[in-house]
C-alpha cells in the first residue's frame, strides 16, 4: 500500500487491457502514460473508440475531421506501444446509449478477451469539471456491456453468428474518478512516451484556443496524481475487482465478527 491509501497494481493484475473511449484523443489526456507503462512491462493494450470524432474541429468538414483524427490516433497509439485500434461508427457529439451500443463494445470485449476495461468517468462532475455528454454514455455503456459480455444470454446473437462465447474481464478500471483507489508510476519514460502521444494530435489540438501545451499540462496533472503514491508522477483510477468481495460485503462480515467476539451481558446473580 502507499499513501493515502492508493494501491499500485499488482504485478501480474492482467496481461490484456482494453481501453473503451468516445473519442481520439480521449486516452491521450494522461491514461496513454499508464498504457505506455504497461506496454513496457509485456502486457498488451487496445483501443476501442466508439467515434471518429467528425464533430470536433469548425474548421473542417466532418469527413475531413474523421479522416485526420483517426491518422492522429493511430500515430499516438503507436507511440506507447498500441497497435490495436478500432473505431466504431457513431456520431460524435450526439452518442446515444443504446442496447447497439453495449453489444458493439461487448462484441469487442469477447473479441479481445482483456483482463481489465478502462473506461472514462461516466459522472457529470469528474476530476476536470463537468464531464462532456459523449464521454458519459461512453463510460456508462461500457460498464454495462462489461457485464453483458459474460453472459452468454444477453446478445446470444454474438454467439451464434459470431461464434464469441461469453468473457469476463476481472478488473475495471475508471479514470477520472476522484475516488482514487489505485496508480500507476509513469516517472520517466512512461510519462515522456504519454506527452509525445498526446503531441500526435497536433493538428487536432492547433485548432483549440488556448489549449495549454501537452508537456506542461500533463506533467503538472501526473504530478499532482502522483503524490497520493508518493511517487514524482502517476496516473491514478478508481479500480473494480470483480473477483474481490464487494467492499460493503467485507464491513459487514467484519461488523458481524465483531458483534460475535464483544462479551455478553454479565449473568444475573443473587
Amino acid at each position: 500500500m502507499t499513501a493515502e491509501g492508493v494501491l499500485s497494481f499488482p504485478a501480474d493484475a492482467f496481461q490484456r487491457v482494453l481501453c473503451v473511449v468516445a473519442h481520439p484523443d480521449d486516452v491521450e489526456y494522461g491514461t496513454s502514460s499508464a498504457v505506455a507503462a504497461w506496454t513496457s512491462q509485456g502486457i498488451e493494450v487496445a483501443y476501442l473508440l466508439l467515434t471518429k470524432g467528425e464533430a470536433g474541429m469548425d474548421a473542417s468538414t466532418p469527413d475531413q475531421t474523421a479522416d485526420l483524427r483517426m491518422r492522429e490516433q493511430i500515430a499516438g497509439s503507436s507511440v506507447v506501444g498500441v497497435s490495436h485500434v478500432d473505431f466504431l461508427d457513431y456520431p460524435d457529439g450526439v452518442l446515444v446509449y443504446s442496447l447497439e451500443l453495449r453489444r458493439d463494445i461487448a462484441r469487442a470485449v469477447r473479441r479481445f478477451r482483456p483482463d481489465a476495461v478502462l473506461v472514462g468517468s461516466w459522472e457529470v462532475e469528474f476530476v476536470a469539471g463537468l464531464n462532456q455528454a459523449d464521454h458519459r454514455v461512453a463510460g456508462l455503456a461500457a460498464i454495462d456491456a462489461v457485464r453483458d459480455a459474460g453472459n452468454r444470454w444477453v446478445f446470444p446473437e454474438l454467439i451464434e453468428d459470431e461464434d464469441l462465447e461469453p468473457w469476463s474481464p476481472r478488473w475495471l478500471l475508471v479514470s477520472g474518478d476522484p475516488r482514487a483507489t489505485h496508480g500507476v508510476d509513469v516517472t520517466g519514460e512512461p510519462l515522456e512516451r504519454g506527452i509525445a502521444s498526446l503531441e500526435a494530435h497536433r493538428e487536432y489540438l492547433a485548432g483549440i484556443p488556448g489549449h495549454p501545451p501537452p508537456r506542461l499540462m500533463l506533467t503538472g496533472i501526473t504530478a499532482m496524481q502522483g503524490r497520493p503514491m508518493g511517487v514524482a508522477h502517476a496516473v491514478l483510477f478508481r479500480a473494480f475487482d470483480f473477483h474481490a468481495p464487494p467492499p460493503i460485503a467485507l464491513e459487514a462480515m467484519r461488523l458481524a465478527e465483531d458483534i460475535e467476539s464483544a462479551p455478553g451481558p454479565a449473568a444475573f446473580t443473587d
